[in-house]
């Protein structure tokens, strides 16, 4: 039987504890005691993660859902997600989401307004059947952020008025629209394509830095006996 979690789950206090550590430290004693293999593919993660493309999600109700889109954002190198609780809390189905609550890092709003703030500086671009633009549009966008609404009341009039274009995903079918979630992983793979990872190097750094923690077994009673305390308590 499937799980559902609640977001934030017991990584997020390791990923704020980790924005002030020194991760450049902690890569120096966890990275010996990785694998060769696991070594390389946590660094070709990183390279290709994006800073230029997000999510919004505005109040999302179904864990399923919830869950495959934060899945896949991992999939296709979108580090940040952004949540609208307005209503309920933000979880997730563990057979869906595939351990990706470790890899993304899921930003909690209460307000519209709140989720606003997060995305400041990028595009806002909503999902609708009638968007003038379409999903090969998105690439061309220097920073992107996709805007995805409610399962039953779609997109809040908040965040509808604050986008700043709409996009639509072509149709030959009687339907006129697709799952959030099915959506969402449809715009990411145009949004995304042909992007190079463009993550700052710290940022990169502090990110590798914190998957080494989530590799290594006992990483943090290592670190401590290094001198190196990541304090989880108050996070």
């Amino acid at each position: 039987m499937a799980r559902r979690i609640r977001i934030p789950s017991r990584r997020d206090p390791l990923r704020r504890a980790f924005e002030s550590v020194d991760a450049e430290a902690v890569i120096a004693v966890l990275e010996p005691l990785c694998t060769d293999e696991r070594r390389e593919r946590l660094l070709e993660v990183v390279r290709g993660r994006l800073a230029s493309v997000t999510v919004v999600m505005d109040a999302p109700h179904d864990p399923h859902n919830g869950a495959a889109v934060m899945r896949s954002c991992d999939a296709f190198g979108v580090q940040e997600l952004h949540i609208v609780e307005r209503t309920e809390a933000f979880a997730a189905d563990t057979a869906v989401a595939k351990g990706t609550e470790s890899w993304v890092d899921v930003h909690h709003h209460a307000t519209a307004a709140s989720a606003l703030r997060g995305v400041d500086g990028f595009t806002l671009v909503a999902t609708h059947p009638e968007g003038e633009l379409t999903p090969l549009d998105l690439g061309r966008l220097p920073r992107v952020a996709l805007v995805m609404g409610n399962e039953h009341d779609g997109i809040c009039a908040e965040l509808r008025v604050a986008c700043h274009a709409s996009v639509r995903i072509p149709m030959r079918g009687f339907v006129e629209s697709l799952n959030v979630s099915v959506s969402a992983a449809t715009l990411l793979a145009y949004a995304t394509g042909g992007r190079p990872g463009d993550m700052p190097e710290p940022r990169r750094r502090t990110l590798y830095a914190r998957w080494l923690a989530l590799t290594v077994p006992r990483s943090l009673d290592i670190l401590d006996a290094r001198g190196i305390e990541v304090s989880l308590e108050g996070s």
